[in-house]
């Protein structure tokens, strides 16, 4: 079945009577079974590189360091492509036409990691987490054909600035110059609607680089639910896309193995203890994390825009 007609089926999930402890073991077996698979996959791809005589190494590490570091900050909500591709770029480690395969590979196990703790840790309500995490799945496929071919410079202009200001209004709210947000775990009414097309769209403008994480933290904690809840919303969301469109890198061998493997073999034992700090985080410090989180990636995104910008008038 195509994921396309996900979406449609989310909207009847709005009323759904599915119990929280059902829905957390169906998606804990779905997410455990789909890393079972790639990592099944992954090792016969390489075994049949081996065999193929195409040269791969064990990680070195640094791509290790580089694996636990990115997927430390990741499941804080900071995110792990930007860092990642800065190490890379830095320390020319990885040739820039194969690190966006390297990414996808080298991070789905430690996306999945996350999606499996933050579901149990975080009671989001069946009928909020799994039509949202549809929805950007959706969102997502759709996207590689459609949204793909719109003009980038401009989308991360305007996600920049509407971050931005979204920080700003949350940062009033904490320093009590706005109602402060509030802490719901689920979505109703028309909420519930903003919150499912709104990480439809999210999950459409992945494939231009833009980031989920951070919209996503934005748009929950806008809609009055806790910013804790955006975790599992987010992490599920990646760890339903990010296994699929790595093993079509896999298949393609359009990634280096070695920063792959080290970002594997680094980024999971550091997702365990970055949780147990979340976790462990008094809510008002969650919303400060949250609040610089965003601030950092509009930052990012903005310069990202004016460096595309100006290398498109040199052009």
């Amino acid at each position: 079945m195509k994921l396309i007609y996900l979406f449609p089926a989310t909207l009847l999930l709005s009323g759904c009577n599915m119990q929280s402890r059902d829905l957390s073991l169906g998606l804990l077996s779905t997410f455990a079974v789909l890393a079972l698979f790639f990592i099944l996959t992954w090792a016969k791809r390489l075994y049949a590189m081996r065999r193929a005589g195409v040269e791969w190494h064990w990680p070195r590490p640094v791509e290790i360091l580089i694996g636990a570091i990115t997927d430390f900050f990741d499941t804080l909500g900071i995110g792990s492509f930007a860092p990642s591709t800065a190490f890379f770029r830095i320390g020319k480690l990885v040739p820039d036409e194969l690190i966006p395969g390297t990414l996808n590979v080298g991070h789905t196990l430690g996306t999945i990691t996350q999606a499996l703790i933050f579901i149990q840790i975080v009671d989001v309500a069946p009928a909020t987490l799994l039509p949202m995490i549809l929805a950007a799945g959706s969102g997502a496929w759709l996207g590689t054909s459609v949204v793909g071919r719109l003009p980038r410079v401009q989308i991360r202009l305007g996600m920049g600035i509407a971050l931005l200001v979204a920080a700003l209004i949350m940062l009033c709210s904490l320093l009590g110059l706005l109602p402060a947000g509030l802490d719901a775990l689920q979505l109703t009414g028309w909420k519930w609607w903003v919150g499912v097309a709104g990480n439809f769209i999210l999950g459409l403008l992945m494939p231009l680089g833009i980031g989920l994480y951070a919209p996503c933290m934005i748009l929950v904690s806008l809609l009055g639910m806790s910013p804790l809840a955006a975790f599992p919303i987010m992490m599920g969301s990646c760890a339903f896309l990010m296994p699929i469109s790595s093993l079509g890198f896999i298949r393609n061998q359009k990634y280096l193995p070695s920063a792959a493997l080290g970002l594997a073999i680094g980024g999971v034992p550091a997702v365990l203890l970055a949780a147990y700090i979340v976790k462990s985080l008094p809510l008002d410090y969650v919303r400060w994390i949250v609040v610089l989180v965003v601030m950092l990636v509009a930052f990012t995104m903005l310069n990202a825009a004016r460096l595309e910008r100006a290398r498109d008038h040199m052009n």
